[in-house]
């Protein structure tokens, strides 16, 4: 339907989020899934965000918690407002909805 305009952020979110209801033994697991998938370069839904983000984040996997992925959450959610968000808006789609 929409393809591309925020799927893969959206997931990534939706992800991180699964480590706060994981049992501490599950999330250390769990946060390193996430970040193959969606943080590392070239992970297979790479994320698009700056590498200062991608480094911290590693640096808060080394000891998984249930803020390792904080600064990447917010980072992301601040591009999808800036950028995916507004792209969404005016896109087709959005617009053929909206009549």
């Amino acid at each position: 339907m929409c393809k591309g305009l925020a799927a893969l952020p959206h997931s990534c979110l939706e992800r991180a989020k699964e480590i706060k209801i994981k049992s501490p033994a599950k999330m250390a697991e769990k946060a390193k899934q996430i970040y193959e998938e969606f943080i590392q370069t070239e992970a297979p839904k790479e994320v698009n965000i700056d590498h200062f983000t991608k480094d911290i984040t590693m640096k808060n996997l080394v000891e998984a918690s249930l803020s390792s992925f904080d600064v990447a959450q917010k980072r992301i959610h601040a591009l999808m407002e800036k950028d995916s968000l507004p792209r969404f808006v005016r896109s087709e789609f959005y617009q053929e909805l909206i009549k």
